[in-house]
């Protein structure tokens, strides 16, 4: 049964190397880096002193920082799709976000102190609360639904997107992630685990997928959107279309908490799904946007995967959390956003920092400057904490019959 081409016409993104999809295309096909010393709050004494802020926001809290990354990424992305001209009801949201810190510490007060506080600041500060911000915007009254998976947060928002549209619940959703999570209890928490680059002299190569010298990850903030219709419709209305989302793979490793199995099996089964889904063979994926951590344990794992679904087959590969750090639930929806601009611009964005490959990350990468590619199909990849795994396809479009 041929089943409906499900098309992206909108398209925004807001990160520390640019506010808006333009500025960050550009900054990451440059290879410049968004990694500096940590302004949000006085870092002196913690073990790192360094992450990926976005320094044209502003906010004393993740939850107003949150709304204020939600506000200019989707502006963008709805600015670019136009009006969308179906029922109220039949429009959707899926976002992938996590409860910001200060709803848990304000349910813990509450708890000590017996009640009594403003229930609407855990409202503002729980994990739906970006979801709901976004219906209120778009005036969105179908399927509202926030996906909370740590790392896959947003890359499996994204791929729900995709089901519900598929099934014809939908004419449109407003799929994508946010995550503001640089603050003092983070940055502690994430270091405790040893999963932080502690590179405090030189902020701009801290972060280094797949090279031999690689610490740990950065921890980012951003936000990622991206509209989704059924090509027929977005044709009709004279809609710009994109590009093809053309498949969605998850799994989940049922192994550890923080690491992922060494033989990398979640995630090739999750990369091999996506392939699958998307009506592809292996050979046709030309570019993929990794995961890429720059953690120890990450990379050679991503790495074992992408080699036991491609086997011979080399597609190029990069991770632009080198020049942006780690958005955490956002990155899944940012990188598919970085897809989209590969398939239209013919044009790879490098690994930066990525001076001595690690014989364990045996990957014809992108390294460290940008390559011309004319590129069909892109994957790209996301795994979390927990052990959830999402991989996403990207293809170029091209109109019926071409």
């Amino acid at each position: 049964m041929t089943r409906d081409k499900i098309v992206i016409t909108g398209i925004g993104a807001v990160t520390p190397v640019g506010d808006n999809v333009p500025d960050t295309w550009r900054a990451v096909v440059a290879g410049e880096s968004g990694i500096r010393p940590v302004t949000r709050f006085n870092a002196t004494g913690f073990p790192v002193t360094f992450a990926a802020e976005i320094a044209s926001v502003e906010g004393c809290d993740e939850a107003s920082i949150r709304e204020e990354l939600v506000e200019l990424a989707l502006g963008e992305a709805l600015a670019m799709s136009g009006n969308l001209p179906y029922s109220p009801d039949r429009i959707g949201v899926c976002i992938g976000a996590e409860a910001a810190r200060p709803a848990l510490d304000l349910l813990a007060r509450e708890y000590r102190s017996g009640g009594g506080g403003e229930i609407s600041e855990y409202v503002r500060n729980a994990a739906d609360a970006p979801a709901r911000s976004v219906a209120k915007r778009v005036g969105a009254k179908g399927p509202c639904t926030t996906v909370s998976t740590a790392c896959t947060s947003s890359s499996q928002a994204v791929g729900e997107g995709l089901l519900r549209m598929r099934r014809g619940e939908v004419d449109a959703m407003i799929v994508g992630g946010v995550d503001a999570l640089v603050g003092p209890l983070m940055v502690t928490g994430f270091s405790l685990l040893g999963a932080l680059s502690t590179r405090n002299d030189d902020p701009p190569r801290a972060s280094r997928p797949f090279d031999i010298d690689r610490d740990g990850f950065v921890l980012g903030e951003g936000a990622g959107f991206l509209v989704l219709e059924r090509e027929d419709a977005a044709l009709a209305r004279g809609a710009d279309i994109l590009a093809e989302l053309s498949g969605f793979g998850c799994s989940c490793n049922a192994w550890r908490i923080t690491d992922s199995p060494p033989d990398g099996r979640g995630a090739a089964q999750a990369i091999r799904s996506a392939i699958e889904d998307a009506g592809l063979e292996p050979n046709d994926i030309g570019y993929i946007n990794a995961h890429g951590t720059s953690t120890p344990m990450n990379d050679p794992s991503e790495s074992r995967a992408i080699n036991q679904v491609f086997g011979e087959h080399r597609p190029y590969v990069s991770s632009t959390k080198s020049s942006m750090g780690h958005l955490v639930a956002a990155c899944g929806a940012v990188e598919a956003v970085i897809c989209v601009q590969v398939v239209r611009h013919g044009v790879m964005p490098p690994t930066i920092n990525l001076h001595n490959i690690d014989p364990e990350c045996d990957l014809n990468h992108v390294q460290n400057t940008a390559k011309e590619f004319d590129c069909e199909h892109t994957l790209t990849n996301a795994f979390g904490f927990g052990g959830s795994n999402g991989s996403l396809i990207i293809s170029r479009w091209r109109p019926p019959g071409d």
